[in-house]
């Protein structure tokens, strides 16, 4: 019975902490829908490869798969296979776990389906991983010398802080009610990144949509065929109405 108490009393305040980090949390910005445009995902793919599979696996993505948003098979040997020598492998992090583990607290989550796994009351899981990206500052309290908005205390480093650059929020204080907060109010950069703030979001956004089609594939053929299934089956259902209507006209 002790054991249970303490069980519950820990799932509480760890539900707590959640609600308390999602409450602190900033609003997520919308992600631009891209999933269809194969320029768009073939980068993705591309800053999937050189800054993600280092530490992060797709274990249940195949390299083979990616021929679904353009690319051919030696395309894909030449420029995307860092972490094996075999087309058909899936998509497996270099690091060893064990390191990975000792350096960041827990091992890097499997990202195959990150983006359907992040969905919430402040909106997609797309929406989340867009936020998440461009929200990194630098904090040298924490051990990675990096913190995140979109996800306070984060054992992840910034893998696109050469890209963005370094940046520290501004906060402005705010009295309500009697109580002084302080509110998000911008960015100030600290050292420029190889990328404009427009160029580094589009990108952000080409990982986020191959993250997104990763995910799920065969979405936009589920819905394009789905739709032509609802179709057939309100014509038959239409039809099938029309004959129990005159088959059974005159009887009585």
């Amino acid at each position: 019975m002790k054991k249970i108490l303490l069980t519950l009393i820990a799932a509480l305040g760890l539900a707590a902490g959640t609600a308390q980090a999602s409450e602190n949390a900033m609003a997520w910005d919308k992600a631009p829908d891209k999933t269809t445009d194969l320029g768009a995902l073939q980068n993705g793919a591309k800053i999937f490869a050189n800054y993600c599979v280092g530490c992060h696996s797709a274990a249940f993505m195949r390299y083979n798969r990616l021929r679904g948003i353009g690319l051919t098979e030696q395309q894909i040997k030449d420029n995307l296979m860092f972490t094996t020598d075999k087309v058909g492998e899936t998509m497996k992090a270099a690091i060893d776990p064990r390191q990975a583990k000792e350096w960041f607290g827990a091992n890097p989550p499997d990202l195959t389906l990150i983006a359907r796994s992040r969905a919430g009351a402040g909106g997609s899981g797309a929406d989340y991983l867009y936020t998440f990206l461009r929200t990194f500052y630098r904090d040298d309290t924490k051990a990675t010398g990096w913190n995140n908005l979109a996800f306070p205390n984060v054992g992840m480093p910034h893998a696109l802080w050469q890209l963005q650059g370094q940046r520290k929020p501004i906060y402005e204080e705010v009295e309500s009610h009697g109580h002084t907060t302080e509110v998000f109010k911008g960015w100030e950069q600290l050292t420029p990144g190889t990328m404009t703030e427009a160029q580094f979001d589009q990108t952000v956004a080409d990982l986020v949509n191959y993250l997104q089609w990763m995910g799920e594939p065969a979405q936009k053929t589920r819905t394009r065929v789905g739709v032509w299934v609802l179709l057939y089956l309100a014509f038959f259902t239409v039809l099938a109405w029309r004959l129990n209507a005159a088959y059974w006209k005159n009887v009585k």
